[in-house]
């Protein structure tokens, strides 16, 4: 009886698959020091030296402080406050506003009959009231009537220039992503005349968002996802003036649309053989992309081709590229490459 037991517990261990390696469920671990504040060191009275001036500004605009306080990080001071909604604004370089996530917004907020999250706002030009984060939920408030909305209110104006990272309100496209990036630079390029565009790097996350936005403000519709992994390999901060960089980058904007009016007419000759693939842009884009198979050397992080000679390239490819020797089944490959996203 105990060997059939044990032959029989053989052959369920036998059944058992193997666990994979990175199988087990990834847990988040706090931090073996802790930091910032205590809860004594938290509050700011009102008349405080750090925001009696914040508090000021508030009423002239005929709002209501309601408490201050030290972030609990960094310790900087900060204000609770309650604004009228004309005073407050987005920033002149926030993604474009979503009527459709707006109007759902509201509709949600009206349903739990609060408006719970504070705005973020900060000193903008000419000392306006800009919330850097809030956009939706501000027209939210607007779509409500509401008289006024609660923010939290930062003397750190460059507040402003670093939230794009934090923003978790809504997913942020790459579309979203790169115009917001660059109305971001168009703004510190007027403020700091003499800084360097790499000086902000953390604040613009990817050079080729830089270069991506310029194209969509020309062009709205632009297939941004398809040229990105071009971008990627070709694209870096540079140490001139924003003022020059973005001059430069203009130009860059300028050819890359070049050559997409060049790839819209190689799919408009495909679609007319009788192509029908979802990933035709895709195939095209790849085809006539100069660094698709150039891999970076190791210990390297420059760029794997200057983007001027590699924009020369693509636009060369672009115009030799023979429609009619072109099959499905390159087509196909790509397709498989892609994942099944287009």
């Amino acid at each position: 009886m105990a060997a059939r037991n044990k032959k029989a517990s053989k052959k369920k261990a036998a059944r058992k698959k193997p666990a994979k390696p990175g199988a087990a469920r990834k847990r988040l671990t706090p931090a073996a020091t802790q930091r910032g504040l205590q809860s004594g060191e938290i509050t700011l009275d009102l008349s405080s030296a750090e925001v009696a001036p914040l508090a000021a500004e508030v009423v002239a605009v005929g709002g209501a402080p309601i408490g201050g306080y030290r972030e609990p990080l960094s310790g900087r001071p900060m204000l609770l406050a309650s604004l009228p909604i004309k005073s407050v604004e987005p920033t002149p370089f926030q993604r474009d506003l979503s009527p459709t996530h707006t109007k759902r917004l509201a509709k949600k907020i009206e349903e739990s009959g609060s408006f719970l999250d504070p705005l973020i706002v900060v000193r903008g030009a000419d000392g306006r009231l800009w919330t850097p984060n809030g956009r939706h939920r501000l027209a939210a408030a607007k779509l409500l009537g509401l008289r006024q909305i609660t923010a939290l209110v930062s003397p750190d104006e460059t507040l402003a220039f670093k939230i794009l990272a934090l923003n978790t309100e809504k997913a942020h496209n790459l579309k979203d992503r790169s115009l917001e990036v660059i109305r971001m630079a168009q703004e510190l390029a007027k403020r700091h005349k003499r800084a360097k565009e790499s000086d902000f790097a953390n604040e613009f996350e990817a050079p080729e968002l830089l270069t991506l936005g310029l194209v969509y403000q020309e062009q709205g519709r632009f297939a941004g996802g398809a040229y990105s992994p071009f971008l990627k390999k070709v694209d870096r901060f540079s140490d001139r003036s924003l003022t020059v960089s973005l001059r430069e980058r203009a130009g860059w904007a300028s050819r890359l649309l070049a050559i997409d009016v060049r790839a819209k007419q190689i799919i408009e000759g495909l679609k007319e053989r009788g192509f029908r693939s979802p990933y035709l842009r895709n195939y095209v884009v790849a085809r006539i992309n100069p660094v698709r198979f150039v891999r970076p050397k190791k210990g390297e992080s420059g760029p794997v081709m200057p983007i001027g000679a590699a924009l020369t390239r693509m636009a060369a490819s672009a115009k030799k590229l023979d429609v009619a020797k072109i099959r499905e089944s390159e087509v196909a490959l790509v397709a498989a490459a892609s994942g099944g996203s287009n």
